[in-house]
């Protein structure tokens, strides 16, 4: 165990707060022993919603909450980006100053720089370094919110969309991609007039998909209303939906791209109009990843994280680009069993890997001369 990882576990909030400004700046010594790192698991809640909707207070009524708990906590606040000196303005650490005497509650304001999408670049990685300080809880907040900012959705295991009454065509802050990532439903300042009509509002747009509803919460933050209702519907979600394919079929789930920059790689896709749904960081790959829905299927972009990466090797080799095509399959152990009495060649066995899927590799020699990758369906 690295000395720096060490510290951070035995408590040491300044070898947290210097190994957070190492992951903001990017610095390649920490991200590689970050990612080989062996961490314990934090729950992730990611709180999102329009600005003016109150979720500073909200996270901090939250926080006081899970303290009551005896949870610990790491709170990291994405703010806008200072034009002037590039950190983030509004810091959280301002807006919950009555939690800088507990050692159990860690905050860490994050400017974007640039990045769309509500996160910072650095926010996966610094998720890890909270679960690898032992954090029982994450809780991010991301910059205040329209209607495509939905990475916040790939990266927590809960997301709770804060709405407010008094916005005017309140449901209209939230249609589209967000409206698609609520595990929750925060009515915010329900106690101000017009959270009847937005509840009913969210009802009726809920009345209209399939599977699970979120919960809808009404709450008054400032005041401790609503909010024990709300961790338990943090703590206890609804299933998530599933994605059943007709006649247990195999579907092209994605086709991975190696990219040297993928900040750069994230800007041009955006640029067509995809967005990130989710960002992750593969330890035993050495790769940093983003996964961009287009349609029914995505494109995932592999940036490596070293020289011995797999990725680093594929672009000395081949430059960027078409990396592998990876099959969603209905059981992959079936798949597996049957690949293997066939004589085809299997680069691994079955493991998680970004998002938590299982997945195994097959040799393009025997796929037809491409990387072929195997995804048990969810």
């Amino acid at each position: 165990m690295s000395h720096w990882i060490r510290k951070i576990r035995e408590g040491n909030a300044r070898a947290l707060a210097r190994a957070a400004t190492a992951v903001e700046n990017r610095d390649p010594e920490v991200l590689a022993e970050l990612a080989a790192a062996d961490l314990p698991k934090a729950r992730v809640i990611g709180i999102t919603g329009p600005p003016g909707a109150g979720k500073s207070t909200l996270v901090d009524a939250l926080a006081r909450a899970l303290r009551g708990q005896g949870k610990t906590i790491a709170i990291l606040a994405i703010d806008p980006t200072s034009r002037l000196t590039g950190g983030a303005i509004l810091g959280d650490r301002i807006r919950m100053q009555d939690h800088h005497a507990d050692s159990g509650i860690f905050i860490r304001s994050m400017a974007t720089r640039g990045m769309p999408g509500g996160l910072a670049a650095a926010t996966s990685d610094l998720v890890r370094l909270m679960q690898a300080a032992g954090k029982d809880y994450v809780i991010i907040e991301t910059v205040g919110v329209g209607q495509a900012e939905i990475e916040i959705a790939g990266l927590a295991d809960v997301t709770v969309v804060v709405l407010v009454p008094g916005l005017g065509d309140d449901v209209q802050t939230i249609k589209a991609g967000i409206m698609e990532i609520a595990g929750v439903f925060a009515i915010n300042k329900s106690d101000q007039p017009g959270a009847g009509r937005v509840e009913l509002e969210l009802q009726s747009m809920l009345s209209l998909t399939d599977g699970p509803k979120p919960p809808i919460v009404k709450t008054v933050a400032t005041e401790g209303v609503g909010i024990a209702e709300l961790l338990d519907a943090i703590q206890h979600p609804a299933p998530r939906r599933t994605l059943r394919r007709p006649n247990g079929r195999p579907a092209i789930d994605h086709l991975g791209i190696a990219v040297s920059n993928l900040d750069q790689a994230i800007a041009f896709y955006q640029s067509i109009g995809l967005a990130v749904e989710h960002r992750d960081t593969v330890a035993q790959e050495k790769v940093r990843v983003a996964m961009l829905p287009a349609g029914d299927s995505r494109i995932e972009l592999l940036e490596p994280m070293g020289s011995d990466s797999p990725i680093s090797k594929f672009l000395e080799k081949r430059g960027g680009g078409l990396h592998h095509v990876a099959l969603r399959v209905p059981n992959l152990a079936d798949a597996v069993e049957r690949l293997r009495a066939s004589g085809a060649r299997l680069l691994n066995e079955p493991r998680a890997g970004a998002g938590g899927h299982l997945y195994v590799f097959v040799h393009p020699a025997s796929a037809g001369g491409v990387l072929l990758e195997l995804i048990q369906e969810a």
